[in-house]
């Protein structure tokens, strides 16, 4: 049985600007649902409120955490 090789080293990623990505892909959904569908349940916006949300926290996670680092 052969040794087991070491792990690769992490890749250096951009976590910052993907996330950024997703949060504007989000409003983009928010305009078109309100705009565009006007659905008589408000379900759907308040899906993508939640994801901008979530994506505005993201940002704030990855700062914060690659400031500590």
């Amino acid at each position: 049985m052969s040794e087991r090789r070491p792990d690769p080293m992490p890749l250096k990623t951009r976590d910052t600007v993907t996330i950024l990505a997703g949060t504007a892909a989000w409003m983009i959904a928010l305009v078109v649902v309100l705009l565009v569908v006007r659905p008589a349940d408000p379900r759907p916006a308040w899906v993508c409120v939640a994801g901008i949300g979530l994506g505005l926290f993201g940002i704030l996670y990855v700062r914060r955490r690659d400031s500590r680092s």
